[in-house]
């Protein structure tokens, strides 16, 4: 397979593979630093139509995105995450009722262990236009030893297309604009948002998707104390989670909420994908070839 200027289609296999080297890549760090030089060539080839993109994890505000303006106690603020935290204990309180909400599933944060947490997305809340709806939250974040919701993810897209998000208060000129949207332009981010296109809306049926340069943006709101703020992009630490383990789970499985940390082994089949980023091996830095992808010259 090759990659040219003009066509940017890579196959589901190969970006599984690129996602399991991106996790690998993540983990070490830079992979050797007498590579600095072959890796950065990599990167330019594999994102030639993406100035902005990266290999590793990483972030860009959206366009007249702004924290500065944002409190914790500003009475915007207080009633979205109200709205939130109200919506998630009636609704969506732990997976069993994502799962019959028809959220799906992806364990695509890098956190592990005690502090590992993961989003859950609902292809019909996703694109239906509805921004900043706690009832009809985009994504759900939810901390994997409890199996609780602990916060949700708004993701602005409308159609399968992204659009501009809309300021939680705020105007553009105004000092008081708080507006904490953010996109993923590193290769983990961006593999996880093709991935559940690819895997869940069913965006590709020849089994190829372009792959994006960037996520539709997107904004956290967390119900559960954060020392950084409501919308930080990052989960709070184990000690400010202080929820309860979910009750035991309608649908069958030998895991415990408390007990188990929650992952794909722990659902139901019928509700973990066929192929998985974790199925296909990491890459060998010494080699320094994390897809497998024909680059060009």
């Amino acid at each position: 397979m090759s990659d040219s200027d003009d066509d940017r289609t890579v196959s589901r296999r190969t970006l599984l593979r690129a996602s399991a080297g991106t996790a690998a890549l993540s983990a070490i760090g830079s992979a050797r630093a007498d590579d600095g030089n072959e890796r950065d060539d990599l990167v330019r080839r594999f994102d030639r139509d993406c100035p902005d993109a990266t290999i590793e994890p990483s972030m860009a505000h959206c366009e007249g995105a702004s924290m500065e303006g944002c409190a914790d106690d500003h009475p915007r603020t207080v009633a979205l995450q109200s709205a939130v935290a109200d919506a998630l204990e009636r609704r969506y309180p732990d997976v069993d009722a994502l799962l019959e909400a028809g959220y799906k599933p992806y364990f695509d944060t890098l956190e592990t262990g005690d502090d590992s947490w993961s989003h859950w997305l609902n292809p019909a809340f996703i694109g239906d236009g509805d921004l900043l709806e706690p009832e009809r939250p985009e994504s759900v974040l939810v901390d994997n030893e409890t199996w609780r919701s602990i916060g949700v993810m708004f993701i602005a897209t409308q159609d399968g297309t992204a659009v501009a998000p809309p300021a939680v208060y705020g105007e553009d000129a105004d000092a008081e604009l708080c507006s904490p949207w953010h996109a993923h332009t590193g290769l983990p981010g961006r593999f996880a948002w093709w991935f559940y296109r690819q895997t869940y809306e069913g965006a590709a049926a020849d089994g190829d998707l372009e792959f994006p340069c960037r996520t539709p943006c997107m904004l956290h709101v967390w119900t559960v104390d954060h020392p950084e703020s409501v919308y930080a992009h990052d989960a709070p630490p184990r000690e400010d989670r202080d929820v309860d383990p979910a009750d035991e789970p309608t649908f069958d499985t030998d895991a415990v909420p408390g007990e188990d940390d929650l992952g794909w082994a722990a659902l139901p089949e019928a509700v973990v994908p066929d192929e998985l980023p974790a199925d296909l091996a990491p890459f060998d830095p010494s080699g320094f070839d994390p897809f497998g992808i024909d680059l060009g010259p």
